[in-house]
């Protein structure tokens, strides 16, 4: 398993804020975020560097589906305090990882369509 040096060159490379664990690419053993990171330095910071992805990831992983919706993961992401859900199949393999940015800029797509919508219906006097 790679170490916390390995995560952060990775997490800072990618320009993203977690990365999703696992063995095989597609069951999910936890996913680990940069709140793991920071969590994870104090009093530990002379052992950082040979700190092991394993001691500091969140096992205890929220997931979702292609077919949730962009409220159902607000309210999942508000209640758990997370800021990144992993994406999975009916068979629970992972597809992908959606993130706070990605659910907040599709809710106020969906919010400004909606708005177009009404103001053209009133415009239009029906």
């Amino acid at each position: 398993m790679p170490n916390e040096n390995d995560l952060v060159n990775s997490l800072n490379t990618h320009h993203i804020g977690a990365l999703v664990v696992s063995n095989d690419g597609k069951c999910i053993d936890g996913i680990v975020s940069e709140r793991d990171v920071v969590r994870a330095m104090p009093g530990k910071l002379d052992q950082l560097i040979g700190m092991h992805v394993r001691n500091i990831m969140t096992v205890e992983v929220h997931t979702c589906t292609p077919d949730s919706t962009a409220a159902e993961l607000m309210k999942m992401m508000t209640e758990h305090r997370i800021r990144h859900v992993p994406v999975i199949d009916n068979d629970g393999s992972l597809i992908s990882i959606v993130s706070i940015g990605d659910v907040v800029k599709n809710y106020v797509s969906e919010l400004s369509s909606e708005s177009q919508a009404l103001r053209d219906y009133v415009a239009s006097g029906n």
